[in-house]
């Protein structure tokens, strides 16, 4: 079974902190594409390991907004 999934990607320092939104699972790297390989590691042994959340994955895609507000 081949699912995508939405990976939000924040930089930490001098590291890239990616987590999956679907699963809460984190991941990171020293680059962008470290940290996304990374993560698809984690999330592909999260899977393997956790066969309940496999049957709970919505096969629908993840809608992604954003917003703005004003502060002083």
């Amino acid at each position: 079974m081949t699912k995508t999934f939405t990976t939000a990607i924040n930089k930490e320092g001098k590291w890239y902190v990616a987590k999956c939104l679907e699963l809460g699972v984190v991941s990171q790297g020293k680059t962008i594409e470290e940290a996304t390989e990374n993560l698809k590691e984690a999330v592909e042994l999260y899977l393997e390991d956790n066969e309940e959340a496999t049957k709970n994955i919505s096969p629908e895609a993840s809608i992604i907004t954003s917003f703005e507000v004003s502060y002083a």
